[in-house]
């Protein structure tokens, strides 16, 4: 058995594992790689031949996971993808937009005299059907045989809906070896998920490291950071608070824990808007896989009165976004992207950074270079239609959604397999400082650790 990181080989981005059998190549996961500018291009070239990968394994929906399938599929795969039946579906809309993407981008820059032709879309439309077609869906903790040599499990791991850790077994030459691959970790007590499950002892782990060497804050609660953000910004001044958010993951948990504020009369009501088609087509799937929820937001819905979010709107075409930035009540916008760059949220930033009753919180991660980061260092003065805009508003930012696992849930993750038993944990998917302040812990502990090199060979 051999093992290859083809991708997130000390950086986020770009998930992708070769691991090869006796006559038999399985790639898990098929994701972006965007470090760059000039991602598309990036993505184009794979370092093997697509008709001689036999199956995908896709861990969740995520871009950085799953947004190169449908260019693997257009160079020639023709297998099967195995993820979850919520993974499946969340793909579908996160590909479809991935088209969009491209197809602005390159419309954007040929549009523009002084600018090259933009870039080529990786994929269309026809390419992401092409792709869907090769789903098959496994329920989670489901032995799933391949083959007599192979069968998988999917072990749910929170961080979005439908995520999963995979569980290979793997029998050759009369032994048989055990492989996981946890995709993304979440973090315990996440609104609507479910607390990553332990994993089985196999013999080799290759796990994320994103929060590597970093704790999420603990100083309040979620529900008490948001009651103090709305008291600030919407009821102690008729202001507006504006909130970056990813469309599908980070949303559906946001409004999940507004409506519990606001069900429970912890705040006077405040009129919510979700600003973004996606997340609209997003919570539909949410709403459809309630039973694979965590018991409290099961509970929840159960009760027919907080099924019915009273203060919330979705806004699904132009006109009715720019409504919203002209509703002069205090309110509540949630709006993607996440990092500003691009979206609707664009449009309520130009209308509001140089408002003194606007509130920005940023609730995720927002990488050097993004106008989200920008803002979150102080910077004065920010660049939107090609007019400069004073900052105004005022800007703030928590952690208390991040979908990520932290250092110490990492750990534990790790630690339910024995170091002795363990052969070789691969650290991936994670800065250089995130991966070596994990290794160095995991080290101290005595498991034998590996930081893979983008495109390194492992005999196993």
């Amino acid at each position: 058995m051999k093992l290859t990181i083809l991708g997130a080989a000390q950086q986020v981005t770009g998930s992708m594992h070769l691991l090869q059998l006796d006559k038999y190549n399985i790639i898990i996961d098929c994701g972006l790689d965007y470090e760059k500018e000039t991602y598309q291009n990036e993505n184009l070239y794979f370092p093997f031949n697509p008709a001689d990968i036999d199956l995908v394994v896709l861990t969740h929906a995520h871009i950085d996971h799953s947004g190169n399938l449908p260019t693997l599929v257009r160079m020639g795969f023709n297998g099967q993808i195995l993820c979850t039946p919520p993974t499946a579906e969340l793909t579908e809309l996160l590909l479809l937009d991935s088209v969009h993407i491209f197809l602005s981008k390159q419309n954007k820059r040929s549009r523009s005299k002084r600018s090259r032709p933009g870039p080529e879309p990786l994929y269309l439309e026809k390419h992401v059907k092409d792709t869907l077609e090769r789903f098959v869906t496994i329920s989670f903790h489901k032995e799933f045989r391949i083959s007599e040599q192979l069968s998988l499990t999917f072990i749910p791991v929170g961080h979005l809906l439908g995520a999963a850790a995979v569980v290979l077994s793997v029998h050759e030459n009369g032994t048989t070896k055990k492989i996981a691959f946890t995709g993304d970790i979440g973090r315990k007590n996440y609104p609507l998920l479910i607390d990553p499950q332990p994993l089985p002892p196999v013999d080799y782990l290759v796990c994320e490291s994103t929060y590597g060497g970093r704790l999420h804050s603990t100083e309040s609660t979620l529900e008490q950071k948001l009651i103090e953000t709305i008291t600030e910004s919407c009821i102690k001044f008729p202001g507006r608070l504006i909130i970056p958010a990813f469309s599908i993951g980070r949303t559906q948990s946001l409004a999940y824990a507004l409506n519990k504020i606001f069900s429970k009369g912890l705040l006077p009501s405040v009129k919510v808007f979700i600003d973004s088609p996606l997340a609209s087509s997003a919570t539909e799937i949410y709403t459809r896989y309630r039973d694979l929820m965590n018991d409290e937001a099961k509970a929840f819905y159960g009760d027919a009165q907080n099924a019915d979010f009273k203060e919330l709107s979705f806004v699904n075409d132009k006109r009715e976004s720019v409504s919203v930035s002209n509703y002069h009540e205090p309110c509540i916008i949630i709006s993607s992207a996440g990092m500003l760059e691009g979206g609707r949220i664009q449009d309520h930033l130009y209308y509001n950074i140089q408002n003194y009753y606007c509130t920005i919180l940023f609730i995720g991660y927002c990488a050097k270079g993004t106008l989200g980061n920008r803002l979150l260092r102080g910077d004065p003065i920010i660049r939107l239609r090609n007019r400069d805009l004073m900052v105004y508003a005022t800007i703030k930012q928590t952690d208390l959604l991040s979908g990520h696992g932290d250092h110490q849930d990492l750990m534990n993750t790790i630690r339910q397999q024995e170091p002795a038993q363990l052969k070789q944990v691969f650290l991936v998917h994670g800065e250089t400082s995130s991966i070596q302040a994990l290794a160095d812990a995991l080290l101290q502990e005595d498991y034998r650790v590996t930081i893979p090199q983008k495109g390194q060979l492992f005999e196993l």
